[in-house]
């Protein structure tokens, strides 16, 4: 009888992470292996299929076309042995493990989470706050929220919301402001991590491009940006989903109060092929809801 996994199951697993991820050690971490057992698997493998399955080049490993056309059905294979598991084994539905960026976190949904769970009292959510690109197939992950372009190979993105930014500042600071081209004297706070454009803001609010914008402080961390701006070190272009909640207490103003829309967007991530359970789906649910009515109270507040 013909055996119908001439390739070990590690082995295959090895294939598709290397495959989506470029790279060996991701393959290694996930399965608890050495880099080197993961180049074994995958030399083994091309010698048993009489085939090379990747093309070695300086920025990594990069799957051949034949395997670039297997490489959904592979993973949407993993994803649903990992469902069969966890039928077997019982889904914790109990628990939410949610993965997002610090601004995210901390100027959203901190402040809002325990509406969610008060409508879901028997889901427990568990943030795992990271500026990196978790591999949302692995077990410990339900679901992310990431901000960027979207959409991402073998990642399902819905659109949250996020896409409209603008300049803001503490309010002792405004007054500096009365025009556009005032920025030329009032330090820019600048985020090392941001996709705002300053650029198309600066188009929008008709700002002559020889207008030199004042340097300021540099952050890596888009969280600190954020404080800065509340302690009054300059201007900050910020997402106007992230920065409604300090507008409407205060901390921050809006000092042209101009938005401009942007192709990047805050985005509810879950690996691609991977059944959604009841928890994942209150919370796209609530996601869908509760963005809407957070702007809407911010624009409720503003006009008290």
């Amino acid at each position: 009888m013909v055996n119908p996994f001439p390739i070990p199951l590690n082995a295959l697993r090895a294939i598709e992470i290397v495959a989506r991820r470029g790279a060996l050690a991701p393959a290694a971490e996930e399965l608890g292996v050495t880099v080197g057992a993961v180049s074994q698997h995958l030399r083994r493998a091309e010698e048993r299929l009489g085939m090379e399955l990747f093309e070695r080049t300086p920025q990594g490993l990069v799957p051949l076309p034949i395997l670039r056309q297997a490489l959904p059905q592979l993973t949407a294979g993993f994803s649903a042995l990992q469902d069969g598991l966890a039928s077997l084994k019982g889904s914790d539905e109990s628990v939410l493990n949610l993965t997002v960026g610090s601004v995210f976190a901390s100027r959203w949904l901190i402040w809002r989470i325990n509406k969610f769970t008060a409508r879901h009292p028997d889901i427990e959510v568990r943030l795992t706050v990271t500026a990196a690109m978790l591999d949302l197939s692995r077990p410990d992950i339900d679901c992310g929220v990431r901000f960027g372009l979207g959409p991402w190979p073998g990642v399902s993105a819905e659109l949250v919301g996020g896409t409209t930014y603008q300049p803001v500042c503490a309010p002792l600071v405004a007054p500096r402001l009365q025009k556009p081209a005032d920025l030329a004297h009032v330090p820019i706070i600048q985020d090392a991590t941001t996709m705002l454009s300053w650029d198309a803001w600066r188009a929008v609010a008709g700002l002559d491009p020889s207008v030199t914008l004042s340097s300021g402080p540099i952050y890596t961390d888009a969280s600190l940006a954020f404080d800065a701006a509340i302690s009054e070190q300059g201007v900050l272009m910020a997402a106007d989903m992230m920065s409604a909640d300090a507008v409407s207490d205060g901390r921050l103003v809006r000092p042209f109060n101009l938005s401009v829309e942007g192709p990047q967007g805050y985005w509810l991530v879950t690996a691609k092929g991977r059944r959604e359970p009841r928890k994942t789906r209150a919370f796209r649910e609530w996601l869908a809801e509760e963005v809407p009515a957070s702007a809407m109270g911010y624009v409720n507040q503003s006009r008290g």
